[in-house]
């Protein structure tokens, strides 16, 4: 097996030309290529090394790091899941239209309705988790918040429709067991 070449290392490979490591791992190289851009490579394949970098190589990449960073946050956060809107509602449009016909109508894209509402969500399910753990709340008091959150879930049924997937949709008081 050849030795793990540093970041910084300049290689030129025979499919893709003269390039830079910018990442390394046990296995694999990130490398940017003067003429093909970001390509991935294994590390034992076929390649000249025109300038091997002497550094020491870590066996995790800043993916790998990025991705248990994410992963962490999205656990103890209110950072929220890729929730995907309906395609028949993609690039469209609401009209908000006033009952007086002098007043003008306004129009807001769909996408943007949708991700306020998802927020909302996302936010609602966050103070759920603050109440459930609250250590100054009685029990009672926590069942009473609750019920408010979920009869705000109950109210927002409506725009179920907007959501992709059944899954993520909003759930009201005759949803539950």
């Amino acid at each position: 097996m050849k030795k793990i070449l540093g970041i910084g290392s300049r290689i030129d490979h025979p499919e893709y030309g003269k390039g830079v490591v910018t990442n390394v791992t046990a296995t694999m190289y990130w490398v940017t290529f003067i003429e093909n851009g970001l390509e991935t490579i294994a590390v034992d394949s076929d390649f000249e090394v025109i300038d091997a970098a002497e550094d020491e190589v870590d066996s995790v990449s800043f993916y790998e790091v990025e991705k248990s960073l994410r992963d962490i946050l999205k656990k103890w956060s209110d950072v929220s899941e890729l929730v995907p809107l309906a395609d028949k509602y993609k690039g469209g449009t609401m009209v908000l239209q006033p009952k007086d016909v002098s007043l003008s109508n306004k129009e807001i894209p769909i996408d943007t309705f949708f991700h306020k509402i998802v927020m909302l969500r996302d936010r609602l399910r966050v103070m759920e988790q603050k109440i459930n753990s609250s250590n100054s709340l009685d029990d009672q008091d926590k069942v009473d918040l609750q019920q408010y959150i979920t009869r705000c879930y109950g109210s927002l049924t409506t725009f179920n429709v907007l959501f992709k997937n059944n899954s993520q949709h909003f759930k009201g008081e005759s949803a539950k067991d």
